[in-house]
């Protein structure tokens, strides 16, 4: 794969290759690679990539996200809004487990629950360590996120709710 060959429609979920995981591996280390795998996955997802998050550390069953706090992502307490904790919870969550998924599988949000600890403000980070599949029978998983600021205090968790199953035949 080069970098002509990316489109978001070679990004589907009928795909032989576990494409999000092939695309990181190939951006991570290049100059602005990381910036781009992070705009490409925004423009799969636009409401998501309204947050502006940033992929910084993505491998089997670990991602690390931040999202910079900005005007357009506040409240009236002018703190990081609630929604746009749970849109990064939720990047995070499926960014972990996508990249960790086998081949052949594919998975969609069941549920989600979230707690706010104390308001947000600054940079947050999103830390997920998610379970492994390794195959792509159907089954459920808890996919946990951790929601820190600048000074390693957690402001929000959240739990994904995960069903991971294989993918439609082409």
């Amino acid at each position: 794969m080069n970098l002509s060959d990316l489109s978001l429609a070679s990004l589907t979920a009928t795909s032989h290759r576990n494409v999000l995981r092939d695309l990181w591996d190939r951006l991570r280390h290049m100059p602005g690679g990381k910036r781009l795998f992070s705009t490409l996955l925004g423009r799969m997802a636009p409401y998501t990539g309204t947050i502006g998050a940033r992929i910084e550390v993505l491998e089997r069953g670990r991602a690390e996200v931040t999202m910079r706090d900005r005007p357009g992502l506040r409240n009236h307490l002018r703190s990081v809004h609630a929604v746009a904790l749970v849109n990064l919870a939720e990047l995070t969550a499926n960014t972990a487990l996508a990249y960790s998924l086998p081949d052949d599988a594919r998975f969609i949000v069941a549920g989600l629950s979230i707690e706010y600890l104390k308001k947000s403000r600054g940079t947050i980070r999103a830390v997920c360590e998610c379970p492994v599949p390794d195959t792509s029978e159907r089954r459920e998983y808890q996919i946990p996120v951790s929601m820190r600021d600048a000074t390693g205090a957690e402001v929000a968790r959240a739990v994904l709710r995960s069903l991971v199953g294989p993918k439609k035949q082409s």
